[in-house]
């Protein structure tokens, strides 16, 4: 997001955005946690950058547009759920930021049937 204001420009970095998505993410009930996936274990040990797990944005002038990778608690109603990760999430940023966000996608990559199973593959990928 840039606003010109009559003492400068404010713009707020992608990784803010992803990192105010991502706690509004893992506050919601039955999200487990964030899925990394192989391909982003892989671009953070090519490029050493610091990819936010499970998150991609993309911020606009005034928009932005969220995609989250995510572990769901075995049990819990999945549709539910991500509606509810969605309106979490929407209004974080919304509220934080000022950026009207026009789509929260949420893509379920797993279930966990305990907490300690998320932790252990996320281990062997680093």
């Amino acid at each position: 997001m840039s606003d010109m204001i009559e003492t400068g420009l404010i713009r707020i970095s992608d990784d803010v955005v992803a990192t105010i998505a991502g706690l509004a993410t893992l506050e919601t009930p039955g999200i487990t946690a964030m899925s990394g996936g192989i391909s982003e274990g892989f671009a953070k040990r090519l490029s050493g950058k610091n990819v936010q797990k499970g998150i991609t944005v993309e911020v606009g002038q005034v928009e932005a547009i969220v995609h989250l990778r995510v572990i769901v608690q075995y049990g819990s109603k999945i549709q539910e759920v991500c509606r509810e990760l969605q309106y979490n999430v929407r209004e974080a940023i919304e509220n934080m930021t000022g950026l009207r966000v026009v789509e929260v996608n949420v893509k379920v990559e797993g279930v966990s049937f305990r907490e300690e199973e998320t932790e252990e593959p996320q281990k062997l990928l680093k």
